[in-house]
């Protein structure tokens, strides 16, 4: 083999080892590409996960400032309960309305039903009203139905007891009598009951 003939075969065997660096190098490139695309997408999807992780602790936590004492709202409703029930029957004892200080603890009574009231509204909670309306599943609980044809069925005639809402939520349904038509009641004829009874 001549030098000549050597050179080419180095020549051509260089050629060839360019090529395949060449090669690795688009392949290294190309894999490099779909990484970085991967972890692009990786991050996108992350960074969405917090934001909306951030927006619901958020909700969260002005539900929470809002509504934190929503519990406690609704336990200290039986108080002014108990405080209507204790004055209504005060006002029914008789022996009770003798007593020469029996103004005194009504207005007393009634002062601290006030104030209780005051401390609700301070706190947007708010008495359901409902008398003469229409009957609402959403804010009434209906306890009986009293026949009237003189109002519409499925109206609100009697509060047994109150409820309350607190800002836009319910607190408490207002417990209610109902109303709906009289049953047409119809006459038996005597004849009737003995076809009855002959059967």
């Amino acid at each position: 083999m001549s030098k000549s003939e050597k050179k080419e075969e180095e020549k051509s065997l260089s050629e060839n080892e360019d090529v395949k660096p060449k090669d690795k190098a688009k392949d290294l490139k190309e894999s490099s590409e779909e990484k970085l695309k991967s972890v692009e997408e990786k991050l996108l999807r992350t960074l969405a996960e917090m934001e909306n992780q951030r927006r619901r602790f958020e909700k969260e936590r002005q539900e929470a400032f809002e509504f934190g004492g929503f519990n406690f709202a609704r336990e200290s409703l039986s108080l002014l309960d108990n405080i209507d029930r204790a004055t209504t029957s005060f006002k029914n004892d008789g022996i009770l309305k003798n007593n020469k200080d029996f103004n005194k603890i009504i207005d007393g009574i009634e002062i601290v039903k006030k104030d209780l009231i005051s401390i609700f509204k301070k706190n947007n909670i708010e008495v359901i009203e409902c008398l003469n309306k229409k009957f609402d599943p959403n804010f009434h609980q209906a306890m009986l139905e009293i026949e009237d044809d003189e109002k519409e069925p499925g109206t609100v005639v009697q509060e047994i007891q109150k409820g309350y809402m607190m800002k836009d939520r319910l607190l408490r349904p207002s417990m209610v009598g109902v109303t709906k038509k009289k049953q047409q009641k119809t006459e038996k004829n005597p004849n009737d009951d003995q076809k009855t009874n002959k059967k």
